[in-house]
């Protein structure tokens, strides 16, 4: 057991040592990734005659019965990198399997290979994101003139509109979606060709296998090729920043989706009952992905600590780290897309979000407002009218203001053009909301905050899509190599 990689140089390995030492039971994430890194390598090292047409065409069908396999069936040893080629070798004799290593490491090797997962998981994620951010802004076009209130604190503050609302969690999932671009250009880049850490003297073409498995450059020092995991940070960083806002947009649902609030109705499908309360409608699915927001930036914490104060080059600390960013990945992964789901399904109460639009007299802004521009006083001054008449709980009539003023002023603002028809105007949640531009929830001015969000989601689409392309073709160029030399004899 595990003996592919000790047997010349040292005895054999217990059984829990080597559970204790193996990453296995994890390395199915990068198993395919592991396979087609083998290819790319094998055909370089065809074309630069560093090994026969002939072994190669033997280990590359090889790989095609060990893929069909998969990792179930491979032998035990330290990790799938091993594995394989045990795998291989018992298949094709020493001779020829024990070819595909040539120069190279598990050192670079691994590395190639979480880049290669994590790429295809940034790409995906990047694509439910857009999805997301889509929904967002479909639903802020169909409630533009949809009053609500606004919060700060959680105590009612200015009336407001849900589109205004929903594109404040667009904008910043917009963000979040450039921080996965971010990250993607500096994950998609290809260690191959370090080896441990010192390169190799054999002359492999590092630039072949960057093209042939769609990097976009290659790691110049080998040192930092094989050692360098702050790509995995900075993802596991933009993972934890969106899954904070997917945790912000689900705190609301919870509390929308209560009785108190009774804002929405979430669909059936995002929720669950009780055990023994047969009245319940949990929001079950809301509340993990709260709890996951919580996991995630764990499995950050993670990857940080056990890369902190790590001398170059590579030490086996790093297996411990690669489980954490799978883990932060299929969290956020699914929680975009739940997310997605409960906002596409959800049933908005209209009726209800106006009625507590201007409750807790959240139209005392307004009002403030009103009275610095129909009577030229200070703003602080209007403030401490209007907050006097808040302490008050008292109606906001043209003659408690007047008294007010005067108590404080020496001065009526009646006097200075203040009338009933002015007060009543500024207490109108709808002509309060229109005057309200340069990003907020004005009607207006929302449909042009949807076009530029729009717009930008469409450059980002057209951007991801030559990602895309850039890594198919890749995938169908190494495809075809594999294919010319399968068939060298």
């Amino acid at each position: 057991m595990g003996d592919i990689l000790r047997k010349a140089r040292l005895s054999t390995q217990p059984a829990d040592v080597l559970a204790f030492t193996s990453s296995i039971d994890v390395d199915e994430w990068i198993f395919e990734a592991d396979i087609t890194v083998d290819r790319a390598h094998l055909v370089m090292l065809t074309e630069e005659g560093i090994i026969a047409g002939d072994v190669c065409s033997l280990i590359l069908s090889a790989l095609d019965t060990i893929q069909d396999g998969g990792i179930a069936e491979l032998p035990p040893e330290e990790d799938v990198h091993a594995a394989i080629e045990s795998k291989l070798i018992s298949r094709v004799s020493e001779d020829i399997g024990g070819r595909m290593h040539t120069g190279r490491s598990r050192n670079d090797e691994v590395a190639t290979c979480i880049r290669l997962k994590l790429r295809d998981e940034l790409l995906r994620m990047m694509r439910e994101l857009a999805s997301l951010r889509e929904v967002l802004i479909a639903h802020a076009k169909m409630h533009t003139e949809t009053l609500m209130p606004g919060y700060t604190h959680t105590q009612h503050a200015q009336p407001t509109t849900l589109a205004h609302h929903l594109l404040a969690h667009a904008g910043a999932l917009g963000r979040d979606y450039a921080r996965l671009a971010d990250a993607y250009v500096r994950t998609n880049i290809s260690p191959l060709g370090a080896a441990a850490f010192a390169g190799t003297g054999f002359q492999v073409n590092r630039a072949r296998t960057c093209e042939l498995l769609g990097f976009d450059g290659v790691i110049e020092n080998s040192m930092d090729a094989v050692s360098a995991r702050d790509f995995m940070i900075e993802s596991a960083s933009a993972f934890a920043n969106l899954m904070t806002n997917l945790s912000r947009i689900a705190a609301e649902m919870i509390l929308w989706s209560s009785s108190e609030f009774d804002f929405i109705t979430i669909d059936d499908r995002y929720a669950s009952t009780s055990s023994i309360m047969p009245q319940k409608k949990n929001p079950d699915v809301a509340e993990l992905i709260r709890g996951k927001m919580g996991s995630t930036v764990a499995a950050l914490v993670g990857i940080l600590t056990i890369t902190k104060a790590l001398p170059q080059s590579y030490n086996r600390d790093l297996q411990e780290a690669t489980p954490h960013l799978w883990s932060a990945a299929t969290c956020t992964l699914a929680s975009v897309r739940m997310t997605a789901g409960m906002i596409d399904t959800m049933t908005v109460h209209e009726e209800n979000l106006a009625r507590q639009a201007t409750t807790g007299f959240a139209m005392a802004t307004e009002l403030a407002d009103a009275l610095v521009r129909r009577c030229g006083i200070p703003f602080r001054t209007a403030h401490q009218i209007v907050g006097m008449l808040a302490r008050m709980d008292a109606a906001p009539s043209l003659e408690t203001i007047d008294e007010i003023s005067l108590s404080m002023t020496g001065r009526r603002l009646s006097d200075s053009g203040l009338d009933e028809q002015a007060i009543s105007d500024a207490l109108d949640p709808v002509s309060g909301i229109r005057a309200h531009v340069s990003g907020g929830p004005a009607p207006d001015d929302v449909v042009r905050v949807i076009n530029i969000f729009e717009n930008t989601l469409q450059k980002d689409l057209i951007a991801l899509d030559a990602r895309c392309k850039h890594v198919n073709d890749a995938t169908g160029m190494l495809d075809r190599e594999v294919q010319a030399c399968k068939h060298v004899r």
